[in-house]
This record gives structure tokens, sequence and C-alpha cells, in this order.
């Protein structure tokens, strides 16, 4: 920071940190008779956290311990703050109840805050765990969404009757009034130690407005989670062509790290960090494993995400591998070319390796929406990245519903049962795992 004294600029004596210490992100309950504000159970527990966490840090009177929208949504700018919020809070409290996992808002501000985590692990290919759910009304595990469980959360530490009743029964009733005082210390306690252990990075401002949900579509429900490919097609660091660095490849294809040294985790994981983000669960192959199980003419098994390295085109097999592939004509795999702008041989390379891509691969090179075109046509930075894969995720999914084969109910199943399509909705499978067994930073968690 730095102060003007008398015309003399000096940096501060103490840097202090003033960020929110927590979101507080919860469904908001519908008016009913009565004329009773349904929300002010939830008010009270955020002053309630505020003073905790006030007492335990060192905050001015002036910060604010927390944040919570309950002026501000239905107001002018309500989108511009609350992406504000979210890109610099430390750590995201959300409030789980049936509702919440219903609502299409929450679903957005989970989804802005998890891509500061994505692209904190990016960039230093160390984990970022920095939500902290709170129990507000029990949910089932069954009614979870794949975000809400995968996290690592044990909330048997907050009490047992926490688990059973939650924050609302807690603070609902006298009788367990104690229970309710220990459960929001214990939280307030959490929430200031993942602050101050995690710190994540601040973040841009995510348009709210235009952000997907991390729990799916709106009525999609938790159910099966759905599939999608993420398929690589580059050289490793054994098969590069002449001249290129080694720096930016591994022993596999899926260890292809185009945007080093900025970011330092392979781009495909970070692909399936953001696919998952989304409520899919991510199935990472390479172009070479998966050449032998592609479907031909046979409709699809999964949407697909095809990241595409221009230097695997100086591989005359490779290159023909592709050239077929992009003859097939398959709309529910959109191809994303990631080409950073600071790789000075990829830029000095740039006219030769775009001319031989489009003659490979015309019909992806021209496929999809204009942003999708713009997706194959190079992407040139990490944060660019993660802005346009959401919108081809969307894209590969629509194109999947509608060129999958759908199966009418058994007879034995029950009555009034919608038509199911096979893949991302269907059961899982033996094959349908997350093949992360590259990724040393990636444990049991994504299977």
């Amino acid at each position: 920071m730095l102060t003007q004294d008398g015309g003399r600029v000096h940096a501060s004596t103490q840097q202090r940190d003033h960020r929110p210490y927590f979101f507080l992100s919860y469904a908001h309950t519908p008016g009913y008779g009565g004329g009773t504000d349904p929300d002010m159970w939830v008010e009270r527990l955020f002053q309630d956290l505020c003073g905790h966490v006030m007492a335990m840090t060192d905050l001015p009177a002036s910060a604010s311990a927390g944040f919570m929208d309950r002026e501000i949504r239905s107001g002018e700018g309500w989108s511009e703050r609350l992406g504000g919020v979210l890109a610099t809070c430390r750590v995201f409290v959300p409030l789980f109840s049936p509702r919440y996992f219903a609502s299409e808002m929450c679903g957005k501000e989970w989804y802005a805050f998890e891509q500061r985590a994505i692209h904190h692990r990016a960039r230093s290919n160390q984990p970022a765990e920095a939500i902290v759910p709170a129990l507000w009304v029990p949910v089932p595990p069954r009614q979870l969404p794949g975000p809400a469980e995968r996290l690592q959360f044990n909330h048997r530490d907050f009490g047992k009757r926490y688990v059973s009743d939650g924050l609302y029964g807690l603070i609902k009733l006298r009788l367990f009034a104690q229970e309710y005082e220990q459960a929001v210390y214990e939280l307030a306690k959490r929430i200031v130690s993942v602050a101050d252990t995690v710190q994540i990075d601040t973040g841009r401002p995510v348009d709210y407005r235009l952000a997907p949900s991390a729990f799916g579509a709106p009525g999609g429900g938790a159910g099966a989670p759905r599939r999608m490919r993420i398929t690589v097609a580059a050289p490793t660091r054994h098969d590069l062509p002449e001249g290129r660095a080694t720096d930016y490849y591994g022993d596999h294809p899926q260890d292809w790290n185009p945007y080093h040294p900025v970011a330092a985790r392979p781009l495909a994981y970070v692909t399936g960090d953001l696919v998952r983000s989304l409520n899919y669960q991510a199935v990472i192959t390479s172009f070479d494993e998966d050449t032998g199980q592609r479907e031909g003419k046979q409709a699809p098994s999964t949407p697909e995400i095809l990241l595409v390295d221009r230097w695997a085109l100086r591989d005359e097999e490779l290159r023909r591998r592709l050239a077929a592939f992009d003859q097939e004509n398959r709309p529910w795999v959109t191809m994303v070319v990631p080409w950073c702008r600071d790789d000075h041989q990829s830029r000095a390379a740039e006219t030769e390796l775009t001319e031989m891509l489009e003659r490979t691969m015309p019909v992806k090179m021209r496929q999809g929406r204009a942003f999708c075109r713009a997706a194959a046509k190079g992407v040139p930075t990490m944060e660019a990245f993660g802005q346009v894969l959401p919108r081809v995720v969307e894209v590969a999914a629509q194109q999947y519903l509608r060129h999958a084969t759908a199966y009418p109910p058994s007879t034995g199943g029950r009555h009034g049962e919608r038509t199911r399509l096979t893949g991302p909705t269907g059961p899982m499978g033996p094959t349908q795992f997350i093949s992360d067994r590259h990724d040393p930073a990636t444990d049991a968690e994504d299977v």
C-alpha cells in the first residue's frame, strides 16, 4: 500500500489484508403468510459468524468480516457487486439445504468462486480448497451435486445435533441453544483457519449474469454424474518435432502444458477441474489411446473436448489420423487449440502450423458457434481458456443430446419414467472413471 504525505510517497509500514473472510452463499426462502421475513435466521447466523471472526482476527472495525447479499440482490449493480466480492473473498461458505442446490443463483456463486481455486491450482500445482460448507438443513448424500459431494469435509466436528438438525433446527429451538453456539463457533474457527492457510489468489470478477451453475442445468437435479471426455492430441517429450523445446511436455500427451511457465499444472487436468466445476465427471485420455475406441458412425457415448497442440501436426501419422477423425464429422466433439502468446517458438511457427491445422481439420475449424471457431483458432492465455471452456462444454453437451441414442424405459421401471439417454446421464460403468493416473496431484476424489 502507498500513502502520500507532504508530497512524498512512501510505502506503509504494514500491509494489511482487509478482504472479507467469507462469502455466505444461501438460498432465499420465499415469503409466506404472516409477513415474517423467512431469511431473518440466516442473517442472525451471518451476524454471529462475523462476531466470532472479528474476535479471532485483527480486522479493523472498518473492515467486513463477511458478506451476504441480503440487501443488494434486487438492486442496481448487484451482478457487479457479487462478482467483485466473489473475486476477492477468502473463503466461500455455502449454506446447504435442498433449496440451495435447486437454486441456479447459488450454483452461479459457487462456480464463480471455484474458478479462483482452479486457476490457483493451475498456477501452483498445489491444492486450494477454500470452500467451507455449512448445514442449514441436512441434505441426503444422494441429493448432492458433484461439486458438493467431492468436498472433503467432516460435519461431525461441529456436533451430533448439528449433523441431525442443521443450523436451522438449532437456531429455531431454544432447547438447542448451546449446540447452536458450539456449531457456529467451530464454523467460524474453520473459516479463519482455511482463510489463513490456503490463501487463494484474487481473481477477475466473473460476469454473474452469464456464469453457468456449478450444479448443472436448472432443474437437472443431482442424479448420476454426467460424463465429459477430455482428449489430448499432443506429442510427448520423447517424440517432439526437431527443435521444439521440451519445457511444455512430459512423458504422456496428458502432461502437455502449453501455458508454461505461468501454469505449473498440465492443461488436461486443469480442464478436468473446470469440467468438474460444471457438475460433470471428467474422463481424461489421449488421442493415441482413444483411437481404437472410436464409435465410427455409431451414436456417441459421451460429449467430448478435444485439446489439440498444433505442434502435433508435424507428426505425419498423427496428422493422418486427425484428418480421418475430422472427416467423420462428430459435432458432439468440440475442439480447443491452446496457443500461448508468450511461447516464442509457437509464435514463430504460427502461420505454418495454423495452415497445416486448417488443411488437416477443416470441418472442426469451421464447425459450431462463433466462439467454438475462435477456440479452434487459438486460445492465447490460461485466463481466456477458463472463460471459453464452459461455453464449448455446453455446445458439446447439447450436440451429444441431439445425436445420442434414446432408449425407452424398461417394463420393470417406474410408471411414467422419462426416456433416458446413454452416456453422461446413464449408469456408471467400469470404464467411466477419470483417467488421472499420470497426474501426481490428483487423488481418489476423482473416481
